[in-house]
This record gives C-alpha cells, sequence and structure tokens, in this order.
C-alpha cells in the first residue's frame, strides 16, 4: 500500500495530472490489499450473503470422467445469520445507550444525531477492520473501510491522508475526494470505452480552487447573492481512524471457516431429505425396458399412481432412505456452540431457561464484557481525537452497558441499600429495572413536592395549640375560631 511519504513526493511536483495518477493508483492498489479483501468479504456475511454458499455449486461426474453441473438433485443453499448477529450484540451493548459526557453542553456541539453516527461506525469497525470517522465542522459522518484508502505515516503510523472512492455502477464515472491536512480535493474519471478500465487522461479535480478548505466562512447580500470570503483548517486531519480491536483487524478473521462449516452440513441435510424423500422403484425381470419406458412408468405412477410391469415375473418394489440425523445435529450444536465461544458473544439460551440468579446473568456476560472493555479503549481513543477536533476539552465519555438483569433480585439489593444511599441514586437504579431511565428527572421533582407537602401539613398541625385539662381537643379546635360571649 501506498503512504503518506509517497504522496508528499508526488505533490512536491505541483502537478495535478501526477496527482490525478497517484490517486488512481492508490486505489487499484489498495483493491488488490489483504485489508480490503477482508473488509469486503467480511461485510458479505454481514449482508447474509455468505460467499461460499453464494458460490456454491454442485457436480457431477461422467462416466469418461468429465465434471458437470449437477441440475437434477437437490441443491439448497443455506446461509446462517450467525456474524451478524454477533456484531450486532458486541456493538450494541458498549454503545446501545450512547455515549455520557460530564457536561450536558457536549453532546449539543457534537450534533443530535453523533450517537447514531457513532454506533454505524462501531459496527462498521467490526466488520471491516476498521472505521473512518471525518469531523465536518459541526457534526460526525462515517466512512468504511471498502471505499477509504488509508495513507499512514511510514514513521509514526499516524493516518496523515486518506482518499476516499466511490461510483454508482461498473459502468459509470469513478469519483474521489483526496483528504489532506490542507483540505479536500475532489476528483472524476470517466469510463474507458472498452467498458475495463479508468482513462487517466480523462481524469479531472473538478474543485474551484483545487483544494477547499474543510470550514468555509461565507456571506450573504442582496445584490452577490452568497459569496465565498475565506477558509480555514484543522490543525490536524479531520478524520480519525476507529480501530474494530487492538491487532486492527476485522473480527471476522479465523470465523469463516466455521461458518461456511454450518452452511455446508446444513444445507446437505436439506439436499439429502429432500433426495430421500422421493420412493425408488425396483423392477425386477425387467431388463427389455429402456430408459424411455422407465420414464413412461414413473410418469404414470406420479399421475393416476397405477403402472403396470410386463413380463413373466416382473415385479416392482419401493424403497425410501433414512438419513442419518443424530450426528449431523451434534455437530451443528457443537459448531455454534463454538462460534459463541470464539466470538465470547452471548448466547441468550443459556440464561432464557428457568429462574436464573444475577450472578449466573452475570457469568453469562463475562466473556462479551471482558471482549468490550478492549473495545471500548479504541472507541474512546477514537473519540478523543474527534473532541480534539471539536475543540472540546475536559471531557471524559462513558457508557452504561445494555445487559438482561434479574430484576426482582437487582430491587431487592437496591432497597436494602437504599438507608446508605443518595434519593436520586436509588430512584434511578429502580426506574432502569423498570424501564423507565428518562423518567429519573420527572420523578425526582416529583418526591421533593410530595415531601414539602408533607412537610407543609406536619408544620400546620404543630401550630394547633394542645388541648387543656379537661378539655377536649375538639372543644380547643373550636375555641381558636369561634367569637366568645
Amino acid at each position: 500500500m501506498k503512504t503518506y511519504q509517497d504522496f508528499q513526493k508526488i505533490k512536491a511536483e505541483n502537478d495535478n495530472k501526477k496527482v490525478l495518477s497517484f490517486v488512481l493508483s492508490a486505489i487499484e492498489e489498495y483493491k488488490n490489499s489483504d485489508m480490503y479483501e477482508m473488509a469486503v468479504l467480511a461485510d458479505e456475511y454481514d449482508r447474509h450473503q455468505n460467499r461460499t454458499m453464494v458460490q456454491f455449486q454442485k457436480f457431477l461426474y461422467t462416466l469418461s470422467g468429465s465434471v458437470v453441473p449437477d441440475n437434477i438433485s437437490a441443491n439448497y443453499k443455506m446461509t446462517n445469520n450467525f456474524f451478524h448477529r454477533f456484531v450486532n450484540q458486541q456493538n450494541q451493548f458498549l454503545l446501545g445507550n450512547g455515549v455520557s459526557w460530564n457536561n450536558a453542553s457536549t453532546q449539543k456541539k457534537l450534533g443530535k444525531d453523533f450517537d447514531t453516527v457513532l454506533q454505524k461506525l462501531g459496527k462498521i469497525a467490526i466488520v471491516q477492520g476498521v472505521a473512518y470517522g471525518f469531523w465536518n465542522y459541526d457534526h460526525l459522518e462515517a466512512f468504511e473501510a471498502k471505499s477509504f484508502v488509508p495513507l499512514f505515516d511510514e514513521v509514526t503510523g499516524a493516518l496523515m491522508a486518506g482518499i476516499r472512492f466511490w461510483r454508482v455502477d461498473d459502468t459509470k464515472p469513478l469519483r474521489a475526494t483526496l483528504y489532506e491536512i490542507e483540505g479536500a480535493t475532489e476528483m472524476i474519471w470517466s469510463y474507458g470505452e472498452d467498458k475495463g478500465n479508468y482513462i487517466l487522461d480523462n481524469g479531472e479535480v473538478t474543485d474551484t480552487p483545487n483544494t477547499q478548505s474543510y470550514k468555509n466562512n461565507y456571506r450573504t447580500t442582496e445584490i452577490d447573492g452568497i459569496q465565498f470570503v475565506d477558509g480555514e483548517n484543522y490543525p490536524s486531519l479531520p478524520i480519525v481512524p476507529l480501530w474494530a480491536n487492538e491487532n486492527k483487524q476485522s473480527e471476522f478473521v479465523g470465523m469463516q471457516e466455521q461458518i461456511d462449516c454450518y452452511d455446508l452440513i446444513k444445507s446437505g441435510f436439506a439436499n439429502d431429505l429432500d433426495d430421500a424423500s422421493q420412493i425408488y422403484w425396483i423392477l425386477h425381470n425387467a431388463g427389455g425396458m429402456d430408459d424411455k419406458d422407465i420414464a413412461l412408468f414413473l410418469q404414470r405412477l406420479k399421475t393416476i399412481h397405477v403402472a403396470q410391469v410386463e413380463g413373466d415375473g416382473a415385479t416392482a418394489e419401493a424403497h425410501t432412505l433414512d438419513v442419518p440425523y443424530d450426528a449431523r445435529n451434534q455437530l451443528l450444536d457443537r459448531i455454534e456452540k463454538d462460534l459463541y465461544k470464539d466470538f465470547m458473544a452471548l448466547n441468550p439460551e443459556t440464561i432464557a431457561n428457568g429462574a436464573v440468579t444475577a450472578t449466573q446473568i452475570k457469568a453469562a456476560y463475562e466473556p462479551l464484557n471482558t471482549k468490550s472493555i478492549q473495545y471500548e479503549y479504541q472507541v474512546i481513543d477514537f473519540l478523543n481525537g474527534i473532541l480534539e477536533l471539536a475543540g472540546i476539552d475536559g471531557e471524559e465519555p462513558s457508557f452504561t452497558r445494555s445487559m438482561i438483569v434479574n430484576a426482582q433480585e437487582e430491587i431487592n439489593s437496591v432497597l436494602a441499600s437504599a438507608q446508605y444511599l443518595p434519593e436520586d441514586y436509588i430512584v434511578g437504579k429502580l426506574l432502569d429495572f423498570l424501564g423507565d431511565g428518562d423518567k429519573k428527572e420527572k420523578i425526582l421533582k416529583q418526591l421533593d413536592e410530595d415531601e414539602m407537602d408533607r412537610f407543609g401539613s406536619i408544620k400546620k398541625t404543630q401550630e394547633v395549640p394542645a388541648p387543656q385539662d379537661g378539655e377536649s381537643s375538639t372543644e380547643g379546635q373550636q375555641s381558636e375560631v369561634a367569637p366568645t360571649e
């Protein structure tokens, strides 16, 4: 892959044509890299288009040894969705409730869609190995690894520039945006006549001026309309990578073989059941029948369910096959358990049966929680980079994990500790267990109002004089308000 230093050498020549050539070659070289190939492959499995099964074709071997496609027997291509389920579980476990900040103003500065875009970035990173967050003045945008060429520094390994590329389909122009610290440059290449390659001479820079600033200032007048005033940039590249893990690779690595094995066994089992569901006939003393006669025999059986077998001693016997079940079913169960273990995912079936305790639930979540801690470090590094670009200081992001709990047991534990904890904490925890966490402020306000009402009632009662000896309380009260004679 090309590096930032490679780009600097080309840029120093101050020749747009050479820059266009570099960008195009960088795209083509990146599309042949392991990083890109894994991103595309993992994305296919996340979209439930498991490549091995989609491309699978059954074949037959003829008597001469030739290989021909088998278009007769059953050929089910069932694909599982384990990877998509695992990815969403890991991502939503950490980011499903959004990011919590020390200051309420931080969320407003980052934009109302920040948590949504962050979840999108997280999923892309887990699937493709890395995602790129572009801080575009006042909001966050997500770039996929399969459409972004990173230009890393050869010395520090930092992302110093990048190329985002896309096209509508294989016959449309290729578009790209070159992102540098100095600004962004838009480029386009028209398609060649042979519909197979892009023509370098057809490439052009579409910006005026060539490089656009990331933060542009405009003014509007009645005479001239909207006019560009000036632009400015960030002190560093406004694109921050979000890695899936410390290995900087897709979580799909090492999983394809198990997923494909599960699909092949399950589909093969379905094929065998389909083929075995048919009745096989053995004809005795019918050697004079050719293929045409046998086909006619089967056709009459299917239409009128009666067929004649001609010839002395000729008979027909129907047979069915029993497909082995136990061994395949056990292997499928084993592969499924191994998939959950290897991905460190939570299998809901382990806590769905019976009354499980809070300790059992936490134990079931421990692998996912351990993995999410490592994932959280990557997310925090990413957020720190975005906060720096947005000019926000003194913030420490925190997360609330989405977990299944034994509500009754957890509520009892909170209530048992209520006398030692602040009221707002107790109310918040109880409302979270009840699924009404967003009503915390309203409930606390209502409790304060009720407390004031109770305090007023107590105070008013204390102001009433106590009854004298030999005088009932009712008489005492009446003597306060009734006129004396």
